[in-house]
């Protein structure tokens, strides 16, 4: 595939773009998208008419912009700029011997291929944090989503090389037959994130040999404990479902302890009631507020990305953990009490990728970590975890300096292995 062979080619280059070279480019992203805010929304509007009625209301609630969004893109660019460069940090210095000296230094991973759904401002976060990084990328967004990924694919492209980033860093990607040759392509791609569905994910895994970054699924959960503070667990409950319900950081299943679900839980179904809520629960869930379907062992299982709510009552900490272990999707789960003990045990035993104590689960955004914004949210355990920013897109490389220095020639020195305050350069 000649962008995949272009955007490798432009990665060994940008690899060595100075900072300030890629922080004016990224400045100049944000200036654009400034200045052509209407002409984005435009392209919007194009998009948004031909998939109404035509994609799930999660998904077309994702694919809508407006002045709030474009400008949250303006602020999410300048963030990243903000931030320190993660390529070229020494991570670790020793001697080995006199002369002989090792580096541990941070790099860019090569070519990120990105591959996601709906969200058209994933254009301008993946690319803004694969620049800063050093990293080329391919992006291939949805085709409901086409005429706004391209405009701001051609916005990225034509700010970033015209301030001197190498051409074809970034490339878009469109057509299924494009996605399935590059996963074929790991001679090219060093790094697929996909972002979208379950079953979207789990394409990508199933049919690709590169390196995948991500999750399946956002199966979140908030655990009411019995010593909650009513008032603030009724809160936390409504933002983690309806502040905005159709990402992965949204709230699936409430669990509540059963020493205060006759208290709690009229009062929270009650505002989600109001909210436009459709709740399913276990008989102790229904027996206290009613009116509401038997949940499955599915339906615990289940993303819905919508103003739809399992509800359970748990005997304490622990049976919630049991749940949240065998149900989640080690995403992010919160608990909401002021029991200390509770909350340590709780964090300690839920394997999940963030975990709240006392906050809501939307919380859970590379933005909102301070990262500038996320490539995704992994649940792997191996090289990334959580929102993945800066720190998820850099590997490291061995470098050693020596002085004419030969494994033959060393003898029976002794390595002196003597830790060393000072970077590579």
């Amino acid at each position: 595939m000649d962008k995949a062979r272009a955007a490798r080619a432009a990665s060994l280059e940008l690899a060595k773009a100075p900072a300030k070279l890629r922080d004016r480019a990224l400045k100049a992203v944000a200036d654009a998208l400034g200045e052509r805010g209407a002409e984005i929304l435009e392209a919007n509007r194009v998009d948004c008419d031909a998939a109404r009625g035509n994609i799930s209301d999660a998904l077309y609630k994702r694919l809508q912009l407006d002045e709030g969004k474009v400008d949250a893109m303006v602020k999410g660019v300048k963030s990243v700029i903000k931030l320190e460069d993660p390529v070229g940090k020494t991570l670790y210095a020793i001697e080995l011997d006199r002369g002989l000296e090792l580096f541990k230094v941070t790099v860019p991973i090569g070519v990120i291929g990105a591959v996601f759904e709906s969200r058209p401002d994933v254009v301008v976060q993946i690319s803004s944090l694969c620049l800063k990084s050093g990293n080329a990328v391919m992006l291939k967004g949805g085709s409901e989503a086409k005429h706004t990924n391209r405009m701001l694919y051609a916005l990225v492209k034509t700010a970033t090389e015209e301030a001197g980033i190498p051409e074809g860093w970034v490339q878009l990607l469109e057509g299924r037959e494009e996605v399935s040759e590059m996963l074929k392509l790991g001679e090219y791609v060093s790094l697929l994130v996909p972002r979208g569905s379950n079953e979207f994910v789990r394409y990508i895994r199933e049919n690709t040999r590169i390196p995948v970054l991500g999750h399946a699924a956002g199966v979140c959960h908030v655990y009411v404990d019995g010593d909650a503070d009513i008032s603030k667990a009724a809160d936390i409950a409504y933002d983690a479902k309806c502040q905005y319900p159709a990402v992965c950081n949204a709230m699936e299943t409430l669990l509540v302890d059963k020493k205060i679900a006759a208290k709690f839980l009229p009062r929270i179904w009650e505002l989600y009631r109001k909210a436009g809520v459709t709740a399913k629960g276990d008989d102790e869930t229904r027996r206290i507020i009613g009116g509401i379907q038997t949940a499955s062992e599915a339906d615990y299982r289940t993303e819905y990305n919508d103003l739809i709510l399992n509800i359970k009552v748990v005997d304490g900490v622990e049976e919630a953990v049991r749940h949240i272990n065998a149900h989640g999707s080690g995403h992010t789960d919160a608990i909401i009490t002021e029991n200390k003990d509770a909350a340590h045990l709780f964090i300690g035993s839920v394997d999940s990728s963030s975990v709240m104590w006392n906050a809501s689960t939307r919380f859970s955004d590379g933005y909102r970590y301070g990262l500038g914004a996320e490539i995704g949210i992994s649940t792997g355990k191996i090289h990334a975890r959580g929102p993945v920013g800066l720190e998820g897109l850099v590997t490291h490389k061995w470098i050693l300096k020596g002085g004419g220095h030969t494994v033959a020639g060393h003898g029976k020195r002794r390595y002196t292995h003597r830790k060393l305050r000072k970077k590579w350069a």
